[in-house]
């Protein structure tokens, strides 16, 4: 609900030049706070975390 509220509330927004501003600041800003929380996290030893080599495991018989 909360991903189709912001799809409804930034098609709102596109409509005017002056909307698409707001979207670029807006965008920019959370860009940052996304950035300056994973740096965060990469300080407190909780960084990444492997799950293995990243592909799905082999299923069926070969």
């Amino acid at each position: 609900m909360k991903k189709f509220f912001k799809v409804v509330v930034a098609r709102w927004l596109a409509r005017t030049p002056f909307g698409l501003a707001i979207l670029g600041v807006g965008w920019f800003l959370g860009r940052r706070r996304r950035q300056r929380e994973q740096e965060q996290a990469g300080r407190s030893g909780r960084g990444y975390v492997t799950r293995g080599s990243g592909r799905p495991p082999r299923s069926g018989r070969r």
